[in-house]
């Protein structure tokens, strides 16, 4: 089939405009041009199946996800460490725990090295209530839960659940063994190392940010202020060492510039 010319020329004298040959009428003036458009060759038209490009498909859509958007995972890290707590605070209360006896890091640890990854979950001990009452262990409970809760879910949006539980068994764990390591306190409870930990690590990059003149999305001013609260729980419970909240502030710090340097590379 010889190739189709690229237009024609309308047959109307007064028109003389230049169509496709692929119409019978001019569009512009109405003349008639031909009976029928030409035939278009089917051997370059027909496209076979197996040419064909395969068509995109989406899998089946989670619950609250948009198409084309995938939804958030769940922060589970954050929750096991959040319920982990709570439950043993409800044990201990209830007294079917003695959370003194079996979780609490006493110094010296001896055969109960162990103790160094329980007593982040252990705020509540009746050898200790002396020191201040069952509200104000609630308290401390509460602030230092609801920092977890908080900058482990911003922190495991963004880099997973790996490391969120690495940056609170560190810092908390390793919090604890310092503080004893060192005699400044006969006993570790509480987790104030890992929420330091988790704060100073998603702080890191708005820090950064800000020291190079660069925008950032961070509250650094209330991030400050949460800090500078779990700093002083220590004041209120002598239990809560200050040199654990200290380590933790040191290994969030740390582990938050590893991830800035990942994510700039």
């Amino acid at each position: 089939m010889p190739p189709a010319d690229l237009f024609v020329v309308c047959k109307n004298p007064d028109c003389g405009a230049e169509v496709s040959p692929y119409v019978t009428e001019c569009p512009y003036c109405g003349t008639r041009l031909r009976k029928r458009a030409p035939k278009l060759d089917k051997g370059l038209q027909r496209v076979s199946r197996a040419s064909r490009l395969p068509t995109p498909s989406l899998g089946r859509l989670r619950r609250g996800e948009i198409p084309g958007i995938r939804a958030d995972r769940p922060p589970l890290a954050t929750w096991l460490i959040v319920l982990a707590t709570c439950g043993v605070w409800i044990a201990a209360r209830g007294g079917y725990l003695d959370a003194d006896g079996q979780l609490v890091a006493n110094n010296p640890l001896g055969a109960h090295w162990w103790h160094v990854l329980t007593t982040p979950f252990a705020y509540y001990a009746p050898g200790y209530a002396h020191h201040f009452s069952a509200f104000g262990a609630g308290v401390c409970q509460f602030a230092t839960l609801a920092a977890i809760a908080l900058f482990g879910w911003l922190l495991e949006r963004r880099h997973g659940r790996l490391v969120v539980l690495s940056l609170f068994m560190i810092g908390a764990s390793g919090g604890a063994y310092v503080a004893l390591a060192l005699h400044a306190s006969s006993t570790a409870v509480g987790g104030n190392g890992g929420a330091l930990a988790l704060l100073c690590a998603w702080a890191v990059p708005d820090m950064l940010a800000r020291r190079r003149g660069r925008s950032y999305d961070g509250d650094l001013l209330g991030t400050a202020a949460i800090g500078v609260a779990l700093l002083a729980l220590p004041i209120a419970r002598p239990e809560m060492s200050a040199l654990a909240g200290g380590f933790g502030v040191v290994w969030g710090y740390l582990v938050g510039l590893l991830l800035a340097r990942r994510e700039r590379a």
